[in-house]
This record gives C-alpha cells, structure tokens and sequence, in this order.
C-alpha cells in the first residue's frame, strides 16, 4: 500500500470501514486528496473496473458517430458536451473523471492537496509531447489556467475558479443605472505558481475539494500557447488524434496519431456525422449503417432501434436536467411568490412519462440529484394548484399573466417538455407561449431571455452545477440569479470534505433554491444511445463524452 498522500485519508478510511460512507463516496473524495485509484479500490476490496486491454484490441478501420457538429470559438468557451467532443480528440486535461464519477491523472502524472485544501500541487507528465514536437510543461499549464481566469477571454471556468482562485472586484465604474459595476481578477499574484518545468501549484484563497474534477470541466482544455485559443484541421495538441477536415453542421474528420504517449488509438480514422435536428435522421442513420452510432439517443429513439440486430443499447446514470428559469430581476419574476407558483404549478411524474417516456426520475427544485455526495433530503412537496393560485394574487396576479418561454426544437425531448409545462402553468392563470429558436439563434438569446428552458449535463458534484449557475455572476448563471447568504454558503460547502457534513450546508443551500430560486426543474433524466455492436471499447459516459481512443472496430 502506497503511503498516503493526505492526512484526512485515514479518517475517510475509518469512516469507510465503519459505514459511515458510502464506497462511492469514498472511492470519489480519497481520489480526490490524491490516492491512486488502485489503493483506493484496494481499500474499498473491490476490483478496478476492467478496461479493454491493448493487446485485446483490434486495430485500424473508421467510425462513424452520429453528432451535431457546431461552431467552435475557442476551446476555453466550449459550452455542449459536443462542442468538447470535437475538440477532445485532439487536445485533452489535466484529469479525467471516468463513467463512475471517479478522477483521475490525465496530463498530470498526480497531484497533492494541503491539510488545509488551499493548496494543490500539480504533477506535469513528463513523457507527453505536443503533435509539434514539443514537450508539455509547467508553462503550457499555467498560460492556459490563467487565461481561462480572465474575464475577458469568458470561459465557464471563472464561475468555477470564483471563491478560491479567482475574486470579483469593485472597478469603481457605473453602470447605466448607477450601481457598482465589477469584474474578476486572481485574487492573488501567486494564485497560479509555477514551481518547476514539470510543477504547478495553486494557492488557494479559501479551501476548495473540487479542484481536480474542474479541471475536467468542458472548456479546461490544455491548449498550446501559440495558436491563442484558436481550432480547427491542422491544431496543435496532445490527444491521439489530428483533425483533418472539420465543416459546422457536416463533420469533422480525424486520423490516429501514431506517435500518442498514452494507450491507443486503436482506430485508422475517426469521424462524427452531422445529421441535423430530426430524431428520424438518426434512426435512419443507424438502421441503414450510414454512422456506426449516435453521441446520444432520446427515448422515442431507443424504442425505434433497441431491435436492430446490428445495435446494442447504453444507459448510464446522470445528472443531466433542465430548467425553466426565469429571471428574478423581471417585473414579472421579481417576487419569489411568482417563482414558488410556478413550482407548485409542475405534476412531475406526468411531464417525466409524457416527455421523457418514462425515463427519468422526479426533481426538486434546487439542482441537486440524490445521486450527488452532498445531496440533503428535504420534505417533499406535491403539485398544489390552489395554492400556486394563492401565491400569484398575493403578488399582485389575482387573474394570472402571459408571458413568453424561449426554447429550442432539439433534442426533441426539451420541446416537448417546454409543451407539457406550458400546459400545467396554464392550469395556475400563467399563459405560456412557446418561442421554438434554432439552437444557434437560442444561444445567442439565453441569457437574456426572461424565461428560458435550457437543458444542464451531468457534473459529479452539485457545488460545480451550482457554482456555474447559480453564483452571482458566474459566466453561465443565465437567471441573473443573485443571492449573497447562497454565495456564502455555496463556499463554505466547496470548502467541505465530508460529505455527510457538506450534506448539512447543501440543506441550506437546497432550501434557499426552493424558496427564492429562479427555477422550475422537472426531473432528472436518465442517458442513453447506441452503438454498433462491432464497435469494441465503447462505454457511455455520463456527460456524453466520447473517447474515440479508447474505441476499437471488430472486423467481419
């Protein structure tokens, strides 16, 4: 047994052996302060999970995965699941969390956490080099944290690097309306410290667990400092790929590096097909083996393929959602009676059977799935139309009101939940109408919209979810939600080892959602597609992450 890298280890390890966590919960949080899975599973006397080995895999042929293929930016503003798959085949991250929540060294080799969670050190691999030749060090590492910290660049990652790495600051500027405009900064000039050519450490302002699971966030991409944040065929990276042909709302076309440092690719070529907005196109694709499989696969899909004897069917378990938000700084949504209306308003298990068929499980309000470490168990509450009624009079709409709901017609499953919604608002005196956008012209709108429906991927751990969305000016907090005693807790829960204690701040915070929250959210959906039964390697991913290095063809 390799000595341990933390000193809160053992207690998770007594606590472990005493029941009083679970071997999830542990596997997740002594991964996290830095013990190698293997240890960690050793101690939970459960076995690795078996990966395909390399010398099982067959090796040449193309896939073919059926998925849109959008406009991409820049690598650090990466915001979909298949934005990050275009890009991930070719450029990678520090870690990686696996299908079972479990993370993982990527480009780093380890990591090591203070007593105290404020300071982490990060261990560059030494053997990884970029496609150019080049060896990845300290100072690729740093160049690219630090840019996604800067607010004008606007990744994500400053929402999650808010409270420990990053600060938010008075500029002593006015907006419009004369309040205080402010910005975001490193709230320190060693924050991000290059140690050595092959060591980073980050100082932090205030404890932080989640530091490796954000760094397998959508956009925290390691990019090379001289291509600036630009993409396309022909980029610079480390992955086990290079992209060769890359058309928005076509494909994008890979070939296998021979030269990768880790294990794989098995595959000569890689591709994923665009094949538009229509569930049918895909169904078409696959029966008629135009793809090999598809990045994902509603649930009218599943039942429209499941009997191909070319198909094998995955599910996994997530924490993928959506939201009905709206914006508390509306006339219409500024009183949190509103806001609490339109959740008593919801049949949950209805919109779950009638949008979802079935697959999904109820919500309550605040963005924290049962399946999370931190989750807090509060009483539940049923659809209660009379007294959704009552909230509205009591905040100035006896008679209800109308009001527009911004959605977009794909995936298919988030229009008909915006139609079931509409549906049962109208049962309170809220007349719904539904504004179906193109998903290019919705995410140009949806933060500005006063009522949207967005769909939110899976995040291990509900403080990244809440954190991205919820605190005051985060990149993504599309509500405009902003809630000082939220953002106090929401660090002081980030900042929580245990998950049976963070669990006790989590209720704080889950309460505050359901009281004063910007949303409605029906359910939690349960993820699925399908794959071509000769694709070997294959594993669906709760955030819809393809790993095409990891996937080998059968040949027949």
């Amino acid at each position: 047994m390799e000595e341990y890298p933390h000193p809160k280890i053992p207690a998770l390890v007594e606590d472990f052996k005493n029941d009083k966590l679970a071997r999830r919960e542990f596997l997740r949080f002594a991964t996290l302060l830095g013990l190698s899975a293997t240890a960690a599973y050793s101690i939970a006397g459960i076995a690795m999970p078996a990966g395909a080995k390399a010398d099982d895999m067959p090796k040449g042929g193309n896939l073919r995965i059926g998925m849109r293929c959008m406009e991409i930016k820049d690598p650090h503003l990466a915001d979909f699941a298949e934005r990050s798959n275009v890009i991930r085949q070719v450029c990678e991250y520090l870690t990686f969390t696996d299908r079972n929540n479990i993370t993982h060294p990527y480009l780093l080799e380890k990591w090591e956490a203070s007593d105290d969670l404020k300071t982490w050190t990060l261990h560059v691999r030494k053997n990884v080099k970029w496609h150019k030749g080049k060896p990845l060090t300290a100072d690729d590492v740093v160049w690219n944290l630090k840019r996604v910290c800067d607010p004008a660049i606007g990744s994500s990652m400053l929402g999650l690097f808010t409270g420990y790495l990053v600060e938010e600051y008075d500029t002593g500027e006015k907006d419009s309306a004369g309040n205080a405009k402010k910005s975001s900064r490193l709230w320190s000039d060693k924050a991000i410290e290059k140690v050595d050519d092959y060591t980073v450490r980050l100082n932090c302002s205030s404890a932080q667990i989640a530091v490796p699971e954000h760094l397998f966030h959508y956009p925290m991409f390691i990019l090379d400092p001289e291509e600036k944040g630009s993409f396309g065929p022909g980029a610079n990276g480390t992955g086990p790929f290079e992209m060769t042909e890359f058309t928005v709302g076509k494909n994008a076309k890979y070939k296998a590096r021979t030269d990768y440092w880790g294990t794989g690719p098995y595959l000569d070529t890689f591709e994923f097909v665009d094949l538009g907005d229509n569930p049918g196109a895909g169904i078409a694709a696959v029966a008629s083996k135009q793809v090999d499989g598809l990045s994902e696969a509603d649930a009218v899909q599943i039942n429209s393929m499941k009997n191909f004897p070319h198909v094998a069917v995955y599910e996994v378990e997530t924490t993928q959602t959506i939201v009905a938000r709206m914006h508390p700084d509306n006339d219409l949504f500024k009183d949190k009676r509103v806001r609490q209306a339109m959740r008593f308003a919801i049949d949950r298990e209805k919109v779950i059977q009638t949008s979802l068929l079935g697959a999904g499980t109820p919500a309550e309000d605040h963005h924290v799935a049962p399946s999370h470490p931190e989750y807090a168990t509060l009483p539940k509450y049923p659809r209660d139309i009379e007294k959704a009624k009552k909230l509205l009079a009591d905040a100035g709409f006896p008679d209800g009101f109308e009001t527009d709901m911004v959605t977009r017609p794909d995936p298919i499953w988030e229009l008909n939940t915006a139609q079931v919604l509409a549906e049962q608002f109208n049962d309170i005196g809220v007349k719904v109408n539904i504004k179906s956008l193109p998903s290019a012209q919705y995410w140009e709108v949806w933060t500005k919209a006063p009522f949207s429906l967005t769909a939110w991927g899976h995040r291990p751990l509900a403080v990244m979810t809440l954190s991205l969305a919820y605190r005051s000016n985060a990149a993504w907090n599309e509500s405009n939600y902003s809630n000082p005693e939220f953002d106090k807790l929401l660090t002081e829960a980030e900042g929580i080892l245990d998950p049976k204690q963070r669990s006790v701040v989590m209720a704080k915070i889950e309460a505050i959602m359901q009281d004063d929250g910007p949303i409605v959210q029906p359910f939690w959906r349960i993820f699925s597609t399908v794959m071509d039964k000769k694709v070997k390697g294959f594993e669906l991913h709760p955030s819809q992450y393809i790993f095409a290095h990891q996937y080998a063809i059968v040949q027949v």
